[in-house]
């Protein structure tokens, strides 16, 4: 690890984890991730902001040793592992430092990283500590995307550590953002699979933050932002309730007859200038999946019949649907059936917590034939209406 200076007295130390491709067993990392830990030294003591994921730890524990630094404070700003795993090496090499987070940050330490209670100060929102000419300032960001989260506002250099909000899983050996288009992407993937569920959270935590003079925000993973309106801006986008003129088609056809249909509606949808997304969910990533959520304004769930219920694959991916909670506004399925079954009710039920309104699915027997392909046109005017209804209430 290479200690970084992002400006007088202040350092970045990311632990670069260039080829993990999961991430909680669950989401995919194509880019690979960094944990990054900050150090800021005061004229009197020297704070450490968050530290590293348990398997990058004697990283950063090398890291401080060869800053010879003497670390007085440990600032959780999260209780997850990625972000604390590390803190119980960090305070047996430094076994006077005080742990500071938030009230329910403490109670999480001490129940999963079994730290000792009496090492950790919770701290209240808005309260401060000075190292010397440095002041910290604890911001409560409860949901951002845990309920213990808090960011950490640097007051005479206006930087903030703001933990997951705003990150972005990317690894690389740049500091700070360089190429905006990649970055972007790499923080949408992100909102999409760990923000985009606390939308509402996100959006009370941007209107906290509004207040403060940020000139540096300082992620816990990914880069730094120098220019931080650029990330501020696409937050601002994401969590509104604006949607795009935009389907996006999670499907699986086991032996050709729903890709027909999906490819018919897909050719339906853009002679009408919709624009669509399909996601074959034998091979697609799930990431991908997430973020063209984060637009659209319609998701049509397309899935053969299995056994009277739908694929599994289709199952997960409205199961996935329903636990980001996308802003779509409409919803519908489509695919087919041997004898029969309860493949449509059984998808419904899966999105029950999205606040969409169902357009009509169209559920046909066998292989597509040519009043099939009239209703795909059908649910096709329906979309394209219910979008038109949309953009005309802005």
């Amino acid at each position: 690890m290479e200690i970084k200076e992002i400006t007088d007295g202040i350092y970045a130390a990311p632990t670069i984890h260039w080829d993990r491709r999961l991430f909680d067993e669950l989401i995919p990392l194509p880019d690979g991730t960094s944990y990054n830990a900050y150090i800021v030294k005061g004229d009197e003591k020297t704070a450490l902001i968050d530290t590293a994921d348990p398997s990058k730890q004697q990283e950063l524990l090398d890291a401080l040793e060869e800053m010879e630094v003497d670390i007085n404070y440990i600032i959780a700003n999260h209780a997850e592992q990625d972000h604390s795993g590390s803190i119980p090496a960090v305070l047996e090499r430094y076994p006077n430092a005080k742990v500071l987070c938030t009230p329910k940050c403490k109670v999480m330490l001490v129940e999963h990283l079994l730290i000792n209670e009496d090492v950790i100060t919770a701290m209240d929102d808005g309260s401060t500590i000075s190292l010397g000419g440095k002041t910290l300032e604890f911001v409560h960001t409860p949901w951002v995307h845990w309920p213990e989260t808090m960011s950490t506002y640097l007051q005479e250099d206006h930087i903030l550590f703001s933990c997951d909000f705003f990150g972005s899983h990317l690894a690389t050996s740049d500091l700070f953002v360089k190429d905006k288009p990649e970055v972007y992407k790499a923080a949408k993937r992100y909102y999409a699979e760990i923000m985009m569920p606390f939308r509402n959270a996100v959006r009370k935590n941007m209107d906290k933050i509004k207040v403060l003079h940020i000139d540096i925000i300082a992620p816990s993973h990914g880069q730094i932002y120098n220019e931080p309106e650029f990330i501020i801006d696409a937050y601002r986008d994401w969590i509104s309730d604006d949607v795009k003129n935009e389907v996006v088609i999670p499907y699986v056809s086991m032996h050709g007859s729903t890709a027909a249909m999906v490819d018919y509606l897909v050719d339906a949808l853009m002679e009408r200038g919709i624009t669509v997304k399909p996601f074959n969910l034998a091979v697609a990533d799930i990431g991908e999946l997430a973020m063209a959520l984060v637009d659209a304004a319609t998701i049509v769930i397309g899935t053969p019949t299995v056994l009277a219920g739908p694929h599994p694959s289709a199952v997960y991916a409205a199961y996935l649907a329903n636990a980001l909670r996308p802003k779509t506004r409409f919803a519908s399925i489509v695919g087919s059936y041997g004898w029969g079954g309860r493949m449509a009710e059984d998808i419904q039920g899966l999105i029950k917590d999205l606040k969409v309104e169902l357009i009509e699915p169209v559920i046909i027997k066998g292989y597509p034939k040519e009043e099939d392909f009239k209703m795909l046109d059908r649910l096709a005017d329906d979309i394209f209406k219910k979008h038109e209804e949309i953009q005309m209430k802005k």
